[in-house]
C-alpha cells in the first residue's frame, strides 16, 4: 500500500493564492467594480481622468491605457493605421532599443541610447534567439541585413517599418526618441487602437495632456475613405482598474 501524501497546509499561502483557489476577489477590486457600476454616463476627457484617478490602485504603479474603437475596415490597406508618437508628458517608462547600422556608427548609436548596435553580427545574434529588446531601429541601407529577419521579428511585432518610424535616415534621433518612451500604435483586426498614455502616479493635468494629444493624433490620421462615424467608442483604464468611457461626439 502506498503511503498517502500529507495534506498541504493553507495557513501560510499568500493572500493572492488563497483568493485564486477560492475564486475570491480582493477588497480593492470589489470597491472599484462597485464604483464603476455607479458610473454609467460618458465623460469628457477631463472628467474621465478624474474618475480614473479616484479608483483604488494596486501596489505597483499601473500603466494607463487608452483604447479607441474606430469605424475603419482593417481589411482595406488604405484604412489600416500604424505609427509612433511621443507623448508630451512621457509615458513613465523607457524602452530597450537596438539599432542596425554600419560599424563606424556603433558608438554613436550606443551613445544615443541603444543597448546594442551593429550590422550582420547583430542580425546573427538575433537569429540565434536573442530578443532582449523592445524596439529595433534601422537605417534604409541596412534593410538588406534586416530583411532576412522578417520571419523571426515579424511575429513578435519587432520588425522595423517606415510607417512606425523605425526605418529612418536619422537612426540616432529615432533611438533617442524610442529609448525615452516613444510608443508605437496600430489597429487590430477589430478596428481598435490601444496606446499607453502614462502611469497612475501621473497627476491629472499630465494624464489629460497625453490623452488629448493621443485623441487629436487619431483624429488627424483619419483615412479619407472612412465613411460615417469614425471614432465610435473610447475608454481609458489602468492595468488593474475598470474602464472609464469617454464621450466621442
Amino acid at each position: 500500500m502506498t503511503e498517502q501524501a500529507p495534506a498541504r497546509e493553507t495557513s501560510g499561502y499568500p493572500a493572492r493564492l488563497y483568493r485564486r483557489r477560492h475564486n475570491r476577489r480582493s477588497k480593492r477590486h470589489t470597491a472599484n467594480v462597485t464604483a464603476a457600476t455607479k458610473r454609467t454616463e460618458h465623460h469628457t476627457p477631463a472628467e474621465a481622468v478624474t474618475a480614473l484617478k479616484s479608483y483604488k490602485t494596486a501596489k505597483f504603479d499601473e500603466s494607463v491605457e487608452c483604447c479607441v474603437h474606430l469605424g475603419i475596415d482593417p481589411r482595406l490597406a488604405d484604412q489600416q493605421l500604424r505609427g509612433a508618437l511621443s507623448m508630451p508628458k512621457g509615458i513613465g517608462k523607457t524602452a530597450r532599443v537596438i539599432c542596425f547600422c554600419s560599424s563606424d556608427k556603433v558608438d554613436e548609436m550606443k551613445a544615443a541610447g541603444a543597448i546594442e548596435a551593429g550590422g550582420e553580427e547583430l542580425a546573427k545574434k538575433i537569429s540565434d534567439g536573442w530578443f532582449d529588446f523592445d524596439v529595433a531601429i534601422t537605417s534604409p541601407d541596412q534593410m538588406k541585413v534586416v530583411g532576412g529577419l522578417g520571419r523571426v521579428l515579424g511575429p513578435k511585432g519587432l520588425m522595423p517599418s517606415p510607417k512606425a518610424g523605425t526605418v529612418t535616415p536619422d537612426p540616432a534621433n529615432a533611438v533617442k526618441e524610442f529609448a525615452a518612451g516613444k510608443t508605437e500604435y496600430r489597429n487590430d483586426d477589430g478596428g481598435n487602437v490601444h496606446c499607453v498614455i502614462g502611469k497612475m502616479s501621473f497627476d491629472e493635468a499630465d494624464l489629460l495632456a497625453n490623452l488629448n494629444f493621443f485623441l487629436e493624433t487619431i483624429e488627424k490620421i483619419r483615412p479619407a475613405s472612412v465613411k460615417g462615424t469614425y471614432m465610435k467608442r473610447c475608454v481609458i483604464s489602468g492595468t488593474m482598474t475598470p474602464a472609464v468611457e469617454i464621450v466621442t461626439s
